[in-house]
């Protein structure tokens, strides 16, 4: 892959997705589909999804949250508990 933005965890909402500082204008021109891959950590999703529900519970899936922002999210549960990741951790984009 040779196209890559970087970013953080910034903050963390109500429902433990987690917020980065990847604004949706930064990924404008990007695949949206598989060819997109999203991590931090040890965690991967591919792909952005429309909608938090779209994928069975437990998935991890990155969406443009209403903050206009990438959020990381688990399908019904906690990003932040089930990945333990925190403010200031390292989010990359790839395709």
């Amino acid at each position: 892959m040779s196209n890559r933005i970087t970013g953080t965890v910034t903050g963390v909402d109500d429902s433990g997705n987690l917020i980065t500082s990847i604004a949706a204008t930064d990924l404008a021109d990007v695949p949206h589909d598989h060819q997109l891959s999203i991590s931090s950590d040890d965690h991967e999703t591919r792909g952005l999804f429309d909608a938090y529900d779209s994928e069975p519970p437990m998935t991890l899936i990155a969406v443009i949250g209403d903050s206009g922002h990438l959020e990381l999210v688990i399908v019904g549960d906690s990003a932040k508990i089930m990945l333990g990741i925190s403010v200031g951790t390292e989010v990359a984009a790839s395709w």
